[in-house]
């Protein structure tokens, strides 16, 4: 089944337009999951997506007031402890299936407006695809 997967607590995938201009917003269709856990059964159950976009809170108690609006969110985050997984548990948690079951990561976009959170997943993201590039490299 080929399918592309949006992931946020509120938001829908024309709103990834006005925070990234990505015209994909627009035009493909979307399945919209709005937690972690969702977004984990949805990829079980109905295989890898072409294209995942990423939100970082998916919970109340992931948005910082405004004073952590800035580098400041990790230590704030870490203090806090949070009960609720957010976009960067279902992006490691991405990164680990593809790892455990030898499927390649598919196309991502990050459209947090959570600048730290979305540094955190492109990150992650961005290294992961590197290394898997190189050891496509490295086997061939």
């Amino acid at each position: 089944m080929s399918y592309n997967l949006f992931l946020d607590d509120f938001r829908i995938p024309a709103d990834g337009f006005n925070i990234l201009g990505r015209n994909e917003y627009l035009k493909l269709k979307w399945v919209v999951v709005r937690s972690h856990n969702e977004f984990v059964d949805y990829i079980l159950k109905n295989g890898m997506p072409d294209l995942i976009s990423f939100d970082h809170d998916l919970a109340d108690e992931h948005y910082a007031p405004p004073q952590f609006w800035d580098e400041k969110y990790n230590q704030w985050a870490e203090k806090k402890g949070f009960k609720e997984k957010t976009g960067m548990d279902s992006a490691k948690w991405l990164v680990e299936f593809c790892m455990d079951n030898k499927v390649s990561l598919p196309n991502y976009f990050v459209h947090s407006m959570n600048s730290a959170g979305r540094a955190n997943i492109q990150g992650l993201l961005d290294n992961y695809s590197k290394f898997e590039k190189q050891n496509d490299k490295e086997n061939s």
